[in-house]
């Protein structure tokens, strides 16, 4: 009789490991933006994920809160601006991202062969 503690743990599906904070619509919008450009400014932002200001700046918070970007407040002339640029953890997080929704793919396109 084999101990069930010696068996090896279930794989876990590859959406449980989809973050919360990444996998959201317009966050993971955002983090793909801007790991597109160096920097990228609010109102390119803003108008490509068609958002309110204030519903950017709320994604934006919890971005940043998350360490996931930085956002750098200027000014270019006389126009205040704001910039957003990915951070390491963000590129990472980022990701690990893609490849969990490359493995959901994999699977269902795995399934669709049968």
């Amino acid at each position: 009789m084999s101990d069930p503690l010696d068996e090896p743990a279930p794989a876990t599906h590859p959406a449980t490991g989809l973050d919360d904070v990444v996998h959201q619509r317009v966050r993971l919008g955002i983090l793909t933006i801007a790991h597109e450009a160096r920097r990228v400014e609010f109102g390119f932002l803003r108008t490509q994920l068609e958002l309110t200001g204030g519903n950017l700046s709320q994604h934006l918070g919890v971005l940043e809160s998350a360490g996931l970007i930085e956002v750098e407040k200027g000014y270019a002339g006389r126009r205040a601006r704001t910039w957003v640029t990915l951070t390491d953890a963000g590129q990472a997080a980022l990701a690990e991202e893609i490849a969990r929704l490359k493995q959901l793919i994999v699977r269902v396109e795995t399934a669709d062969g049968r």
